[in-house]
């Protein structure tokens, strides 16, 4: 898969494309559809298919302090749109200049001029333009204008029926901040992720007997509810088991938010690694406990059930 960032890295001599554009966070079961629909169209036209997003998430220009929690990082995204046989991917940075741009403006410059739409596929919820001015309908209507045709894309269901509940990053979001990872992971189409790097902590679990590698997520990365779960621990090629613990410790008063991986069977320093965390259950939420040893009591049977989970 190509990938650009900005328009002046597309080919001078790249020719007609059939593109679908979004912000795409999650990738997630509703859009790995309209992606899907939108690489059929290409392949049967023989023409590339391009997926167009942004960075950052448009919210974080269009107000600030109002990012949504980030359900997948832009490498990530990158990754899971090229598994999807997307041609090429063009990252467009989302500027206040790009934020203010009208609506036909940025139909006949992004799309026409430099990508040469022949189709365009959006969700039907998708908006465009100076203050959203622009819609589906809006984009057909230019489209007639500019010489490619527009297909709007229904929002997907658990049933696909209207009354079930609709794949969406604000759904997912929601599940994930309530603790629910595998109501999200059914959304998702596979385990909600958390990447970073792993950082020196204060060493507790060690002592216990359950030495951890501490995760620095990124600043608007989606973290699940305070809570234990069973999760993979991925390393490059490498997926191993762990218990994750989310949440301030408050059997030693804590105070500030960590995310901890206890990994099942392997006695390694994964400092300084970048790694991910593939949620799959809640064990259980977070709980003061009276003694130590009735905290190593509940922890080795986090890991016993962890082990059921995921191992056996």
């Amino acid at each position: 898969m190509l990938r650009w960032r900005g328009l002046n890295d597309v080919p001078t001599s790249w020719g007609r494309s059939v593109i679908t554009i979004g912000v795409f966070d999650g990738v997630h079961r509703g859009h790995q559809k309209l992606i899907g629909r939108a690489v059929t169209v290409a392949r049967d036209q023989g023409l590339p298919s391009v997926l167009v997003t942004f960075d950052p998430h448009p919210s974080e220009v269009i107000r600030p302090g109002q990012h949504p929690a980030q359900l997948t990082t832009l490498a990530r995204r990158a990754d899971l749109v090229a598994q999807l046989g997307v041609s090429a991917l063009c990252v467009l940075p989302f500027t206040p200049e790009l934020a203010r741009m009208p609506a036909d403006e940025f139909a006949h410059e992004v799309l026409v001029e430099r990508l040469h739409a022949a189709v365009v596929l959006v969700g039907d919820n998708f908006t465009f333009g100076r203050g959203a001015q622009g819609d589906t309908a809006l984009l057909r209507r230019l489209g007639q204008r500019f010489g490619f045709v527009t297909e709007g894309f229904g929002l997907i269901t658990d049933t696909g029926e209207p009354s079930a509940i609709t794949y969406s990053s604000t759904y997912i979001r929601s599940c994930i901040d309530s603790g629910d990872v595998a109501l999200a992971a059914q959304a998702l189409g596979r385990p909600h992720r958390l990447e970073g790097v792993v950082v020196r902590g204060d060493r507790r679990g060690r002592e216990l007997g359950f030495p951890t590698a501490n995760l620095a997520s990124p600043q608007f990365a989606a973290v699940p509810a305070d809570g234990i779960y069973a999760c993979w621990f991925v390393q490059g090629q490498r997926r191993l088991a762990a218990a994750v613990s989310v949440g301030t410790n408050p059997t030693f008063s804590g105070r500030q938010r960590t995310v901890e991986a206890y990994v099942l069977d392997v006695d390694e320093d994964f400092y300084g690694h970048h790694v991910a965390l593939d949620f799959v259950a809640r064990l259980r939420g977070m709980e003061r406990f009276d003694s130590m040893e009735a905290l190593v009591e509940e922890m080795t049977r986090d890991v016993a059930r962890t082990r059921e989970l995921l191992l056996e």
